[in-house]
């Protein structure tokens, strides 16, 4: 974004509005004196103007607000007392869970336009709410299921028996198959969802690959990242449990169960049959290797190589991963150690 340009270029956004600074302040859970006062968008501390809100969540920027002239500011209430004269003070104590439902309010979700696209390639068997959109050169296969509201992004497709639930988005260029999708699950473009599980019978004689025979299960309200790969289960599902949040790039494995809630960070790998509790936290480029179980609520640093399980809680960084704090007391140790070091010469006439 250039210099003092706000959020939501008209080319890529719709936005709604005005709105009303009571009802601003209902979605975040403020309260205020001047409710009828209008809003007409958002943008940050340093952009924004008398008919913006914006947010302050980290402390780095409080400096930002006493020269802000923001109409309204999202803050937690212990900086309530620096907002300046003018700028109405919308007090919560999660600020950018506030600034979230109030970038949504204005920058709502593009609704469905009901309709298939003539060069859409729909199956005879395929069953289309017809409140449902399907996009240019997607690909409805016999016996799939597209629920009320949902979106079927250009040159998707959709494999033979899926289920896409309600207010589904299904984006450009994704592929899905022998997968059941629930309501408002939302799948980036290039993500391949089903296909066949890395199973193989290793012998003497080389390798026979073993049949993938389970589903892929997506539960309400998951997020799927642009070129994510999730394979089918082999005996029993691979399941993506609601509200989970999976990064860009990431691979899942044939078996593997996310918890509600769990987030999965860019380029991270699990491996076949590992279980991951709800709430838990899979950063950057971690690899988890097969038939662990990860805690409710743990955290695996980014790169960490998890070859044990995860007690619920723990957080573990390296390879092989450790407890976070015995692992920072290693790292210090050996720097230590590198630091105490001394150069040395060998004597005259001994080499």
């Amino acid at each position: 974004m250039s210099e003092g340009a706000k959020p939501g270029d008209p080319r890529f956004f719709t936005r709604s509005g005005p709105h009303s600074l009571a009802a601003i302040a209902v979605l975040v859970g403020a309260t205020v004196t001047d409710g009828g006062k209008l809003i007409r968008g958002v943008a940050p501390l340093q952009n924004a103007g008398p008919e913006d809100v914006s947010f302050l969540d980290n402390r780095r920027y409080a400096g930002l607000l006493a020269e802000t002239k923001a109409g309204a500011v999202i803050l937690h209430p212990d900086f309530a007392d620096k907002v300046p004269s003018g700028t109405v003070a919308l007090c919560t104590s999660e600020p950018y869970v506030g600034w979230a439902k109030v970038s949504a309010l204005f920058f709502p979700y593009p609704e469905p336009r009901a309709g298939i696209h003539p060069s859409a390639i729909i199956h005879p068997a395929a069953i289309i709410h017809p409140e449902a959109e399907i996009g240019p050169g997607a690909v409805i296969s016999a016996r799939a299921e597209i629920g009320a509201g949902a979106i079927i992004g250009a040159l998707a497709v959709i494999g033979e028996g899926v289920i896409v639930g309600e207010d589904c988005r299904i984006h450009a260029r994704a592929v899905i198959s022998h997968a059941v999708l629930g309501k408002q699950v939302t799948v980036y473009p290039g993500a391949c969802i089903g296909q066949d599980g890395f199973g193989f019978a290793i012998s003497k004689t080389g390798f026979t690959p073993v049949p993938q025979l389970g589903r892929v299960l997506i539960g309400d309200g998951a997020e799927i990242g642009a070129n994510t790969t999730i394979d089918r289960g082999s005996a029993t599902d691979t399941i993506i449990g609601p509200h989970v949040h999976i990064d860009n790039l990431v691979q899942i494995a044939h078996n593997v169960q996310l918890g509600a809630g769990v987030v999965v960070i860019a380029q991270a790998g699990i491996s076949g049959s590992t279980k991951v509790g709800p709430g838990a936290i899979i950063a950057a480029q971690a690899g988890l290797t097969g038939h662990l179980t990860i805690g409710p609520k743990a955290r695996v640093g980014a790169k960490a190589g998890v070859m044990n399980d995860v007690p619920p809680g723990e957080d573990v960084m390296g390879a092989p991963a450790t407890n976070s704090k015995a692992f920072f007391r290693e790292v210090v140790t050996l720097r230590r150690l590198a630091g105490t070091g001394k150069k040395t010469t060998p004597k005259q006439g001994t080499e």
